[in-house]
């Protein structure tokens, strides 16, 4: 039995491990039968899913002399798999980590692929729901969003165009509704957030799909090669099984031995071959119905050995064929194992983590955008600075008492229609006393009255036309009735307390003054306090990160403000007291200009400064504003030009304040351009085109004020000429 070949007959699992430790197997005991030849490697595990531990057993060997034939087992549904466990024992690498745990349990697991498949089937799933909740959410806050910023702006339209409330009550209303519009912003962008999001979780699982199908299929095109080199194998062993039976009936006949021996050799085979699952090739069946046909019968000797002879070389062939396949099978089943398998396997759980991890974050982003949203809301609704004014205390800034005053003040005015009998009358009416109150009022202003200049011709004019006082007159009971007091009020007088309150109070009021009776008074061009603030922020605050963009300390500012109202020119604003933040003196000097009884570009010109900053071209909308420009009121035009050369120098320093000519345009559009009184005051339809007027007011600073100042002195100086 020497010619068979090495590697199909003999050794046990013991000596296969011996020979490819690189499997995993160096930790088992030496082999007992060393000498004998080693089996093929595909043998080793042919009945491991019956016996549990792949360890060869002795039903599945057929006996031939004294030679062992392994026979593989029933046919798996699957590749048959080699150990795993001990894959990394002869590598030195840190400790696993519970996911190297977990892959290597999926690498020991028959069930991996359809296992990780199905869990990526199940991520996608809900990857996708999550996607579903995004958009709908998203759906949810624009919706809640848009109805908050119209109902804003309709809000303020309505109340625009309506006969309401001014004064500090509009100031705190619009401010509510400001902020109710920024409420709605914040929550349109989180709504932006959540669409976002949405389609990044449905990309994710879009991803997730097409890798789990690539690396499914890959995973199945490799068993299948795998499949058929182990049916290639079988097929080669069973036409090397039906060469060896041939042989032994050979060798039977030619040895001469008892039927009864050779009957019962043969089904020992038989039952072996039973044992694995293949059908009987021999037995003694088989061989006496051959002896029985006589398929032996009538050859001598020679034709004997030549049989024998042609049966051998068929049986080295098939072994040879054999060894071939499961080399083969076992070369394929190693690479698959050792190399592909775990590749597809990690593989799957990376793209089953990316899609686990990705929705996690997404999902703590959601919270966390969510958590910042309402957080930002209740921030708005109440600063935590106190000298932000929030919702409640915009609302109690509300003074009912001075809106009444202003009102009353202003009624006249306004309406322009006499209401009511006149206190002075005709000559046989009488006359009516002032008011207590009034009365008292007037005699406090008579004791100053020494110190206070010239009041403007309108002022003047109101007095002169008051009706003269009347001499007494009986009252109809014989008594006179009492004259007024030296220092009591006169028609005139009564009269002067409803002239509009932008009338200064004392030769040195600023705040709140009418700008032509400023300059007037002051025998200037330019108002004081616009020059004064200017040169000093022109001094040591042009490279001032967000001048004018930031307020300074309320308390402060209010100081400066009261200090420059009481006496302009005694007040240094170089001195460091004042010096030490700039802020403070840009937040006096928009205070000054937000105080103005009117708009630094006038009510009258609103509507033509609106249209104009309306227009798309850059040319025409350039020309319509210079237009405006040339139409405002001397003091108006000298304080505008003024005030935009020196916003024009704070952007020069645009790299390192950072106020550009928009910046500076959103402090000072609804500043200088503000609505009439009769509109509401404030318009938020209009707050861009405000921005935009001034915008470019100050880009075209050159060509409106500078160009046009030279081309009128050369217009001069050749008119001289």
């Amino acid at each position: 039995m020497d010619n068979y070949p090495e590697g199909v007959y003999g050794g046990s699992e013991l000596d296969y491990r011996s020979r490819y430790p690189s499997v995993g197997y160096s930790s088992d005991p030496a082999p007992q039968n060393s000498g004998q030849p080693t089996p093929p490697p595909l043998l080793m595990h042919a009945s491991s899913s019956s016996n549990g531990g792949g360890v060869t057993s002795p039903s599945d060997q057929v006996s031939i002399g004294s030679s062992t034939v392994p026979t593989p087992g029933p046919g798996q549904p699957g590749p048959r798999r080699m150990s795993t466990s001990s894959r990394f024992e002869d590598k030195d690498e840190p400790p696993m980590t519970l996911d190297e745990g977990i892959l290597n349990a999926l690498y020991d697991m028959d069930c991996a692929l359809p296992l990780l498949a199905d869990r990526i089937k199940q991520s996608i799933a809900s990857c996708k729901q999550v996607g579903t909740f995004f958009r709908q959410r998203a759906d949810i806050e624009e919706k809640y969003a848009r109805s908050l910023m119209d109902g804003a702006r309709t809000s303020n339209d309505v109340y625009a165009k309506a006969d309401c409330k001014a004064g500090t009550f509009v100031a705190s209303y619009q401010a509510a509704l400001r902020l109710q519009d920024q409420l709605g912003q914040n929550r349109m962008r989180f709504s932006q957030r959540l669409n976002e999001m949405s389609e990044e979780m449905f990309t994710l699982s879009r991803e997730g799909d097409r890798h789990r199908k690539q690396h499914k299929d890959n995973g199945t095109r490799l068993q299948s090669t795998l499949q058929d080199s182990e049916s290639v194998m079988d097929k080669a062993k069973a036409r090397f099984d039906q060469t060896a039976e041939e042989l032994e009936r050979i060798l039977v006949a030619k040895e001469g031995e008892s039927f009864r021996d050779a009957g019962m050799r043969s089904t020992n085979a038989a039952n072996a071959a039973a044992g694995n699952g293949l059908p009987p090739t021999g037995g003694k069946k088989g061989i006496g119905k051959a002896m029985t046909k006589g398929l032996f019968k009538g050859k001598n000797p020679a034709q004997m050995a030549k049989h024998e002879d042609d049966v051998r070389a068929r049986m080295t062939l098939a072994s040879e064929a054999f060894r071939k396949a499961c080399v083969d099978s076992q070369k394929l089943r190693k690479e698959y194992f050792e190399t592909h398998l775990p590749k597809i396997i990690r593989a799957l759980k990376d793209c089953a983590d990316e899609l686990d991890n990705g929705m996690q974050y997404h999902l703590t982003r959601y919270a966390y955008m969510y958590e910042s949203t309402v957080v930002q809301e209740g921030i708005h609704l109440s600063p935590r600075d106190p000298e932000e004014a929030g919702m409640k205390a915009t609302f109690d800034s509300i003074d009912n008492r001075s809106d009444f005053k202003a009102y009353m003040q202003n009624y006249a005015v306004a309406r322009n229609t006499p209401r009511g009998p006149r206190r002075a009358g005709l000559y046989d009416e009488g006359y009516v006393p002032a008011v207590p109150h009034l009365q008292q009022q007037q005699e406090q202003q008579s004791s100053t009255q020494q110190q206070q200049v010239q009041l403007p011709s309108a002022h003047s004019s109101l007095v002169s036309q008051a009706p003269p006082q009347l001499p007494p007159i009986s009252n109809g009971n014989g008594s006179l009735p009492q004259p007024p007091s030296q220092g009591g009020p006169s028609p005139a007088s009564t009269a002067d307390m409803y002239v509009s309150p932008g009338i200064p109070a004392s030769s040195g009021a600023t705040f709140g003054v009418d700008l032509g009776d400023q300059l007037a008074r002051d025998g200037t061009e330019v108002p004081k306090v616009v020059v004064k603030c200017a040169e000093a922020i022109e001094a040591y605050g042009l490279d001032s990160i967000g001048i004018y963009r930031l307020s300074g300390t309320t308390s402060k500012v209010t100081a400066l403000k009261n200090a420059l109202d009481k006496d302009i020119d005694a007040v240094d604003i170089m001195d460091e007291a004042w010096s030490s933040d700039i802020n403070e003196v840009s937040g006096a000097l928009k205070q000054w200009f937000r105080e103005l009884p009117e708009p630094l570009l006038t009510y009258g010109l609103y509507h033509g400064f609106i249209e104009a900053a309306k227009k798309d071209n850059d040319r025409l909308r350039h020309i319509r504003l210079h237009e405006q420009v040339n139409d405002l009121p001397d003091p108006n035009y000298a304080t505008l030009k003024y005030f935009m050369g020196h916003l024009d120098k704070v952007r020069r320093h645009e790299g390192i304040n950072q106020m550009s000519a928009s910046n500076l345009s959103i402090v000072f559009g609804p500043t200088l351009l503000g609505a009439p009184p009769e509109e509401g005051g404030l318009k938020l339809e209009d707050m861009s085109y405000q921005c935009k007027a001034i915008e470019t007011i100050l880009d075209k600073y050159q060509e409106i004020f500078v160009e046009e100042e030279d081309e009128a002195e050369d217009g001069a100086a050749q008119a001289q000429q």
